[in-house]
């Protein structure tokens, strides 16, 4: 068994993957700015020698998402340069987004560079990028549902997954041995937002008129072109009314 440690170990992926580790019997080093046993800022990088000390792998689940990224990649410096000086860690797991190498939105291209930062760090790194989840769904969705009407998005299709699989996968990666650049994961369904809106309205018993919002940009075509969906790689499994049932 190895010595993992998690950033973001309490979010969205961050937890159930820690208890995955766990319960495979991994001595799991959960980061957070809160905890007692490793108060780690990765703003700073303080608290994180002492938290790195004996590691052999890295999970990198933390992001600054609310922010569209902003500090991730000083924070995977603070990380890249703990890890060089515990001179242990042979394998960086990173938690990316399909499209970012080619989806001029701000929260992609810190993906991205994030993902470059690691892979020019000479550490061994694996990267896997998923669609996106189905609580981000939700989320959207449960945003423009404030509304009267709904505005979503017209002509962007989504590919979600489930975040338990994702995290699976991760456990299966978080092992010595880097991999590099592992095959993407998506969801098994696609439609567009404005059904899958339609499709959580219902779920949720709410109604609302979706409208389907024209938007102009390079991003916003670049998502119309389905450069954020893994059609090759549809290999979840839980789809996202069975994500709404378990909600409701």
């Amino acid at each position: 068994m190895s010595t993992i440690l998690v950033t973001g170990a309490t979010g969205t992926l961050g937890a159930p993957l820690v208890t995955r580790l766990r319960e495979q019997g991994h001595e799991v080093r959960a980061l957070s700015r809160h905890s007692a046993q490793y108060p780690v800022d990765l703003r700073d990088g303080s608290g994180l020698d002492a938290a790195m000390a004996g590691v052999q792998v890295v999970v990198h689940c933390a992001s600054n998402t609310r922010g569209a990224g902003k500090g991730d990649d000083l924070a995977a410096g603070h990380l890249v340069r703990a890890a060089r000086r515990a001179g242990t860690v042979t394998n960086v797991v990173y938690i990316s987004i399909v499209g970012v190498d080619v989806i001029p939105f701000g929260y992609y291209r810190m993906k991205h560079t994030v993902e470059r930062l690691l892979e020019e760090s000479g550490l061994g790194v694996t990267v896997l990028r998923t669609t996106q989840f189905h609580d981000l769904v939700a989320q959207v969705v449960g945003m423009a549902a404030r509304l009267p009407v709904v505005p979503l998005p017209k002509g962007v299709r989504v590919q979600p997954i489930a975040v338990e699989e994702v995290a699976d996968r991760l456990a299966r990666l978080a092992v010595p041995v880097a991999a590099g650049r592992v095959p993407d994961m998506g969801g098994p369904e696609t439609r567009t937002l404005v059904e899958w809106g339609r499709l959580h309205l219902a779920a949720t018993g709410r109604r609302r008129r979706v409208v389907a919002l024209p938007l102009a940009g390079k991003a916003y075509a670049a998502f119309r072109r389905g450069a954020n969906l893994a059609p090759a790689h549809a290999v979840g499994r839980g789809t996202y009314a069975e994500f709404l049932a378990r909600r409701v």
